[in-house]
């Protein structure tokens, strides 16, 4: 799958868990990205923990589609960043005019 990346999900490592992973989500990728793409539409400018509070879905499904989208050229950062709930610094992400036409 790795070869095939954004199209499929990544995974890394080569023990084979990031490997199922990746294939158990195969079939929700599509249906994610979309909700990824209509919360950041939402807020306009948000960092990823700000998006998936939005789109009220686990983060452990969302969060890898922003850096999909991110490659596939549907979002792009601001320049701007924000700190999350852990202090830690975040980008903050913005939709491209292909992702908009995508919405």
């Amino acid at each position: 799958m790795a070869d095939r990346y954004p199209d499929d999900p990544g995974a890394k490592g080569p023990d084979g868990t990031s490997q199922d992973a990746a294939e158990a989500i195969a079939p929700c990728v599509s249906y994610l990205r979309r909700v990824a793409i209509r919360s950041l539409d939402k807020l306009g400018e948000a960092t990823v923990l700000e998006a998936v509070a939005v789109a009220e879905v686990a983060r452990e499904s969302l969060q890898p589609r922003f850096s999909e989208l991110r490659a596939m050229g549907l979002v792009e950062p601001t320049g701007a960043r924000r700190r999350n709930p852990s202090g830690k610094g975040a980008a903050v992400l913005r939709l491209t005019e292909k992702g908009r036409a995508a919405l």
